[in-house]
């Protein structure tokens, strides 16, 4: 079979790596081709374009950047006609790919969406097109299945890929040695993985680090973002490893998390963390208007109520983390009460293969022809 797959983002080329995997297991001769990262470039996909080349965020920088994305949404179209795939497998990046969802139904290509746009959070009204759009749709979130068949749409919980990935996990037996740290505690700061974050975000990150002098901070950074955007943090003398986000999340006492998927990895790691986002004033605006849901932390998400604390906007200032993150430093029961909501998160994920179960779902529906899961 031919696959062509699409990811937009760092988490994203995680998933469609495994994912491809868990494919090659089903089926040996299977050939991939599509847009990703590294991730998906090891596991075996031809990429003749990558996400970095076409990501962008924000309402605003969504905005400007518009005539670039109409570029390569003609490019990939006309690279998914060359290639003539079985199947076009959709990885989250919901503003691109529900486009390119759309062009395939009218191209008779069959359309299966692996974590699909967030419509239960804003837009409401998208779920429409994705009922139209698309063949099959895997949830990761538990919640998430329940609301796409309310509007028809044939949608079933896979589990979390997140799960795959922290089983296949090994913490290096050096990490201190090898990233020349102390045996201080330590407070992972994890600014993001696009560039647009990492610059936003960082500024009070690093502000903060002057408040405790016992513990000793250290940043996930992302190798494939450009090493400069890191620079005010090595200047302040924090340290800045990269690619090695488990191994820090597995020693770490604390965490400040930009709000995403990094969010959940942290809570599997159980590491109590505060939950931290800022964007555009303009990009803020728009999504106060649209966004329906209580939190922006896929742990608040989950587990429906306030299991980690989140700082968005305004309320991302040093007086507000420092105070947070000494609660989290220093009061055992607040501590207790984050790890808690943990296992409720870690019970409503369950323990499935989510990649696996895809690959299944996906080599069987392409055998069988079936239009419905079986």
């Amino acid at each position: 079979m031919k696959y062509y797959i699409i990811c937009g983002e760092r988490s994203g080329d995680l998933h469609v790596s495994n994912l491809i995997k868990s494919l090659r297991t089903l089926d040996p001769s299977g050939s991939f081709r599509g847009m990703g990262g590294d991730y998906s470039g090891k596991a075996g996909m031809e990429m003749p374009i990558r996400y970095e080349e076409v990501a962008v965020m924000g309402f605003l920088e969504v905005f400007l950047g518009f005539w670039k994305i109409i570029k390569y949404l003609k490019w990939v179209k006309e690279d998914i006609l060359q290639f003539q795939p079985d199947v076009l497998i959709l990885v989250d990046f919901g503003g691109f790919n529900m486009k390119i969802a759309g062009w395939a139904k009218v191209n008779g290509i069959p359309v299966h969406y692996y974590i699909p746009p967030k419509v239960w959070a804003w837009n409401q009204k998208r779920v429409h097109k994705i009922r139209e759009y698309t063949d099959k749709v895997y949830c990761i979130l538990p919640f998430e299945q329940e609301f796409f068949k309310k509007f028809g749409v044939n949608a079933l919980y896979v589990g979390n890929p997140l799960l795959d990935e922290l089983s296949s996990f090994e913490p290096h037996p050096f990490f201190h040695q090898k990233n020349e740290l102390n045996y201080q505690p330590i407070i992972a700061l994890l600014p993001g993985s696009r560039k647009q974050e990492i610059v936003m975000m960082q500024e009070v990150m690093i502000k903060v680090v002057r408040m405790f002098p016992n513990a000793q901070f250290v940043v996930a950074g992302v190798s494939n973002m450009d090493k400069s955007l890191y620079q005010p943090a090595v200047e302040t003398g924090i340290k800045v490893i990269f690619d090695q986000t488990y191994d820090l999340l597995h020693h770490a006492t604390a965490a400040i998390v930009t709000s995403g998927t990094a969010t959940l990895e942290t809570a599997l790691f159980r590491v109590p963390q505060l939950v931290v986002y800022k964007t555009s004033a303009f990009s803020f605006a728009i999504g106060k208007m649209l966004i329906k849901v209580d939190y922006i932390s896929l742990v608040n998400l989950i587990a429906g109520r306030e299991v980690v604390k989140e700082l968005i906007q305004k309320d991302y200032n040093v007086a507000e983390v420092s105070h947070q993150l000494n609660l989290i430093l220093a009061n055992r029961l607040y501590k207790s009460q984050i790890l808690d909501g943990y296992n409720e998160v870690m019970s409503k994920l369950g323990k499935e293969s989510a990649s696996m179960n895809v690959a299944h779902h996906i080599v069987s529906d392409l055998s069988s022809n079936s239009k419905g899961f079986n």
